[in-house]
């Protein structure tokens, strides 16, 4: 993941403060409703977000629920790259702030279970946290490196990322049984503008 120096030097950023810009991976899916279109309705509000700019939107991905309730219906994935100075936590905050706007229920949820929408912060630069004071996210995902769902997408459109403590996207990718995971050729995600 590349990290370069914010080059707003002017002191008009959210803060007022510099900060690094980082290459974000977030991790997109759902399995309940309208997914493409709650999926694209994702992707419009977490890039209308300050200080953060679009870079690549993986095709998307079809895959059987990974646990969970028995019987669900296949879930729809995407990887999303951007690239912001905002801090971890407020990306994770903004993730579950857009869950929430469209129909998400964290509180009332099963785990693993059925959902509309789920937004993942997968990897911020080459950042490694350990999320225990319930601020930050667990940086790389802890499962990340686990699932073709991710894998597969994030390969399409950064194979050369490296997650920290895993290795490169695309080799992790490549050595992953796919699980059922196809692309959707008939389902498109569009970045703004």
């Amino acid at each position: 993941m590349r990290e370069s120096p914010n080059p707003d030097l002017s002191g008009e950023t959210l803060t007022g403060q510099v900060r690094p810009v980082r290459r974000v991976a977030l991790g997109l899916g759902g399995n309940v409703g309208d997914v493409p279109d709650t999926l694209q309705k994702a992707v419009d509000a977490l890039l209308d977000t300050p200080e953060t700019v679009a870079v690549r939107i993986s095709s998307v991905w079809q895959s059987p629920a990974a646990g969970g309730p028995p019987g669900q219906p296949d879930h729809l994935n995407a990887v999303v790259l951007l690239d912001s100075s905002l801090p971890s936590a407020v990306l994770l905050e903004r993730a579950h702030v857009v869950e929430a706007a469209l129909g998400r229920d964290r509180a009332r949820e099963q785990r693993w279970g059925p959902r509309t929408v789920d937004v993942d912060v997968l990897a911020v630069g080459d950042r490694v946290l350990d999320g225990a004071d319930g601020q930050h996210p667990v940086l790389p995902h802890p499962r990340a490196h686990q699932r073709a769902f991710v894998l597969l997408p994030w390969a399409e459109v950064d194979p050369d990322a490296v997650l920290p403590g895993a290795g490169r996207v695309g080799d992790l990718a490549a050595a992953i049984d796919p699980g059922g995971a196809r692309v959707r050729p008939d389902l498109q995600l569009w970045l703004p503008g």
